[in-house]
């Protein structure tokens, strides 16, 4: 039985196998002769590697060869990341090292088919980002001649067709023309996303369940089920709102506690989602609306969403758990 530390990047990575005894040895490969080192691995096996891009694909590779296969979440492993010798074998080393101690944090990873909506929905939020950026464009040039039109209205086709309604000089026209026509393409491939999106989320096990509360649509539904996985393997709620990254950072000294911002650790798109989620379900629920009402007054509208999103995060993790279906909200 031997304990491999995986240091993985694009194009090659550095495998260090440490025994029982504590000898190790480095080696390097190459990712498109992957089948080399395959060869070298044993059913005793343990192997931990670094969440990465290409992470979910490697393991896929190794799993059946191995006897345990750990993926590190980077942030929760100090030792490597603040590291002032960061080397592929020094940082091989150290995975090998605490593997062996059995004392290395685990990440969570996504199934196959989660990962691939997910990436989906990421892509999808980046031609709706790219369209925003193209209408400021397209205000600014109507601001600069003295028009004003609201934002909203462009992202329409009435109201892309509004912009002929005046005489522009050549090079202006020339520039409105490729802006509006990128901007119809970006309509065009989002709607076709989005469609998709909601189309195989409704596979996912507790689709029905997050839809039948109101303030979460059929693509939020995916998006949110696409990080969340399989609700089981949170213990309770907090655990799955530390893993979107919506609690408190917490000092602790001597005998003063401090609670700052929120970690942000989770995945920046669920987390969004959830925000704006919550933003509609609070004009359906009472309970909600009242709990940031409540916040509101204290602490201000900013830090009563973001705790009005955790207390929705706890009904999303126990409607999952229990399998409730809503009419509306209890």
């Amino acid at each position: 039985m031997s304990y491999l530390g995986i240091d993985l990047h694009t194009n090659s990575f550095t495998v260090c196998r440490r025994t029982k005894q504590g000898k190790e040895t480095i080696n390097e490969y190459s990712i498109v002769r992957i089948d080399r080192f395959l060869k070298t691995l044993r059913k005793d096996d343990w192997l931990a590697v670094e969440a990465t891009g290409n992470t979910a694909w490697f393991i896929e590779q190794v799993a059946d060869r191995v006897k345990k296969t750990l993926v590190v979440n980077p942030y929760q492993f100090e030792v490597i990341r603040k590291s002032v010798k960061k080397t592929d074998k020094h940082d091989a080393k150290t995975l090998a090292y605490f593997l062996s101690k059995d004392m290395l944090p685990e990440s969570r990873m996504k199934t196959k088919e989660n990962a691939q909506l997910h990436s989906l929905a990421v892509t999808c939020d980046k031609l709706v980002k790219q369209r925003t950026a193209l209408i400021n464009k397209i205000l600014n040039v109507l601001n600069s001649h003295g028009l004003k039109f609201k934002k909203e209205s462009l992202g329409s086709e009435k109201g892309l067709k509004v912009i002929w309604a005046y005489d522009w000089d050549t090079i202006v026209k020339i520039e409105l023309e490729v802006l509006v026509s990128q901007i119809r393409s970006l309509n065009e491939n989002i709607k076709r996303l989005n469609k998709d999106i909601t189309t195989q989320g409704e596979k996912l096990k507790g689709y029905k369940n997050l839809v039948s509360i109101k303030g979460i649509a059929g693509r939020s539904a995916t998006v949110l089920l696409s990080v969340i996985g399989d609700v089981k393997d949170f213990a309770d709620e907090n655990k799955l709102a530390a893993y979107f990254g919506i609690v408190p950072r917490v000092s602790d000294s001597n005998e003063t506690v401090r609670h700052g911002r929120i970690t942000k650790r989770g995945d920046k798109l669920a987390r969004t989602t959830l925000v704006q989620c919550t933003l509609v379900a609070k004009r359906y629920s009472p309970y909600l609306r009242n709990y940031y009402e409540r916040i509101k007054k204290h602490r201000g509208s900013g830090k009563a969403i973001i705790a009005t999103a955790r207390k929705f995060l706890g009904i999303i993790y126990n409607t999952l758990k229990n399998g409730w279906l809503f009419k509306d909200f209890p």
